[in-house]
């Protein structure tokens, strides 16, 4: 039977060491995320909310906006603006999905990069690439800091990650191929990305030492599809009829012959929010002079 990875007693112990390290701060810095939350999506809401709940537990500023779903993108765009001039605020996140009339992609590239804690910023997104990450988004860095919580060893390693999206599957394959540093705590692996124009996925994924599926649909990763012993960490999360969760990885055949596997619930999911917060941090670092 596979090691089950424990993404919520990890993100507990991540918020705990986040807090004493807020608590340490010089006298005047204090974190502050500002979610800019537009309309009346329920999801949305609940999520801003888990934000802002953790965000005063670790002792930060929780702060932000609520917007009218039918807000048009100048004024979107200037709220965004000041919170960017907002001292307080460390790090600022447009909340997906935006109503339908909105471009994300310009609000993105309105935060400044340097309170982008969502790391969706052209600046942030090429740092990246290039080998010196400033803000790495929050489910890829989760996901390396339960590889490293378990002492799963990528260096070296072939890794197989499922989905190519802009969230996770692209950022995520160029952090695991880069050198470990202060911003990611593993890398130094092989990675093969694949996606709806692979020809074919298994074929890549039963030579994996790590698969990472974040593909969007439902058990997209079957028992035939690993070889015995390999990590499996599943990104995906969907809701069925009954209401119990389940993720894009086929937990019941995968589990038996895995050497390690994240669940859904309470896998990936609790270390989102817990790594938004740790770049909340990082982000006050830099802003004050505390990390070079």
């Amino acid at each position: 039977m596979a090691q089950i990875i424990d993404g919520k007693a990890t993100a507990a112990a991540e918020r705990e060491r986040i807090g004493k390290e807020v608590g340490a701060l010089p006298p005047g810095v204090v974190p502050g995320l500002a979610a800019v939350l537009v309309g009346d999506d329920p999801a949305s809401h609940v999520y801003v909310g888990q934000k802002e709940r953790m965000c005063e537990r670790a002792g930060m500023r929780s702060l932000g906006a609520r917007l009218d779903a039918d807000v048009s993108q100048e004024e979107l765009h200037a709220e965004i603006d000041h919170l960017n001039a907002d001292p307080a605020v460390s790090g600022i996140i447009v909340q997906m999905p935006l109503p339908d009339h909105l471009d994300a992609v310009t609000a993105q590239e309105r935060v400044d990069p340097l309170k982008d804690v969502d790391g969706l910023h052209p600046e942030n997104a090429g740092r990246l690439l290039r080998g010196d990450p400033r803000y790495v988004p929050a489910t890829p860095l989760g996901c390396t800091v339960l590889l490293s919580t378990y002492d799963i060893d990528v260096a070296g390693a072939d890794v197989v990650v499922i989905g190519r999206s802009q969230l996770v599957g692209r950022p995520l394959g160029a952090l695991l191929s880069l050198k470990p540093g202060d911003a990611n705590p593993v890398g130094n692996a092989t990675v093969t990305l694949c996606h709806t124009g692979t020809r074919d996925v298994a074929a890549h994924t039963r030579r994996a030492d790590i698969v990472v599926v974040a593909a969007g649909r439902p058990r997209t990763l079957t028992r035939e599809m690993i070889r015995p012993g390999a990590t499996v960490i599943d990104v995906g999360i969907h809701r069925a009829e009954d209401g119990s969760l389940y993720g894009d990885a086929d937990f019941d055949e995968l589990e038996p012959v895995a050497g390690a596997i994240t669940p859904v619930p309470g896998g990936v999911g609790p270390m989102t929010v817990t790594m938004l917060l740790e770049n909340t941090l990082r982000a006050a670092r830099l802003q004050h002079g505390l990390l070079e």
